[in-house]
């Protein structure tokens, strides 16, 4: 790496801190070595790769959007670019990345099923039918595509791409409750005995399983947690935004020191829990599919295990303590809620 980095400082390449992390990013070992010296040192600020991935991101589904129709869709990306970034300057919560993607991809999908399906090579030819048709075709998703293509149809309004709003008497019915896949009980209890008896378990598998299958932690939260976070007398935790720390009981702390370990073995000095090879000369956070992935041995995203935790809870306790306890809002934790009906607790025939 030092000799990648002198050819780079004297084959007459910028030499100033932040030019040179430019100047390096091919290189992505060198790059990211360097940018965590210099960051650290306070020489340069990080180069913003999330926005760089996620704009890549956006061209790809632009890109597979029929030529015809695709200036409009390059336009439509822009538009929703700029409310973003206007958000942020003036201080209101702006749409997230993936916000935008989901925007798109509704849009692409639907531009190729009217090339496809309905021969149609020009937005002012789309009408109710060809939404309701493309809705149709997709059930699982109606009420995402309507969203994006609600958006998209206005700003073609506001720009005279269309005539008049194809989406206008379309509607997406649809009920808040939680409808997503959970775990019967002799599930979790397996899990619960292959992660806390088993010592040829990953570390990283056990802590994630755990965490999420008994505390109800986000793949987020675990993806950032770190020493500073980590409460070794209480056995307490800091997870996310919750308000309170979390406390583990012995089985997951168990596993927490395990990662700890693993962590110590691998002569890493950075302060997250969850490390990789990639992670470990650094001072950055393992990314998010990583967490993801620590489970692939037993089939199962952390996610559905999070799910299993807070169904169980709020049908036996009180949803808004479970609103206050996770630093959830009282909406998001009713939806676990809605569809069931505690029969203990009806009247009497």
């Amino acid at each position: 790496m030092l000799t990648r980095l002198g050819k780079h400082l004297t084959d007459e390449h910028p030499t100033h801190p932040q030019a040179l992390l430019g100047a390096v990013a091919d290189d992505v070992p060198l790059a990211r070595a360097l940018e965590d010296f210099l960051t650290a040192s306070k020489l340069a600020l990080p180069p913003d790769r999330d926005e760089r991935r996620a704009a890549a991101r956006r061209q790809s589904r632009i890109d597979a959007v029929p030529a015809p129709l695709r200036p409009a869709v390059t336009g439509f990306a822009e538009h929703l670019v700029a409310g973003r970034d206007r958000a942020r300057r003036a201080g209101t919560r702006p749409r997230g990345h993936t916000t935008l993607e989901a925007r798109l991809t509704a849009v692409r999908d639907f531009a190729q099923f009217l090339t496809a399906r309905r021969c149609k090579t020009d937005w002012a030819t789309a009408d109710v039918g060809d939404i309701e048709a493309f809705l149709h075709a997709h059930p699982g998703r109606r009420a995402s595509y309507l969203t994006g293509l609600r958006q998209f149809c206005r700003y073609a309004l506001r720009r005279r791409l269309l005539l008049i709003d194809p989406t206008a008497g379309v509607q997406a019915p649809q009920t808040m409750a939680f409808r997503g896949p959970t775990l019967p009980v002799d599930r979790q209890r397996e899990l619960f005995r292959r992660w806390s008896t088993d010592p040829e378990v990953h570390p990283h598998e056990a802590f994630v399983g755990l965490a999420a299958l008994l505390h109800g932690a986000t793949t987020q939260e675990l993806q950032h947690l770190t020493d500073d976070d980590i409460d070794h007398e209480q056995h307490r935790i800091r997870l996310g935004r919750r308000p309170q720390p979390t406390p583990l009981d012995p089985w997951t702390w168990t596993a927490l020191q395990r990662c700890l370990q693993h962590r110590k073995n691998l002569g890493s000095n950075n302060a997250h829990v969850l490390i990789t090879m990639q992670t470990k000369a650094t001072r950055a956070a393992a990314s998010d599919s990583y967490v993801k992935q620590t489970l692939r041995e037993v089939g199962i995203q952390p996610r559905i295990l999070r799910s299993t935790r807070l169904v169980d809870l709020v049908g036996t306790v009180d949803a808004k303590l479970v609103a206050a306890a996770y630093g959830m809002t009282n909406e998001a934790v009713i939806a676990y809620l809605s569809d069931h009906v505690d029969f203990a607790r009806l009247p009497n025939p």
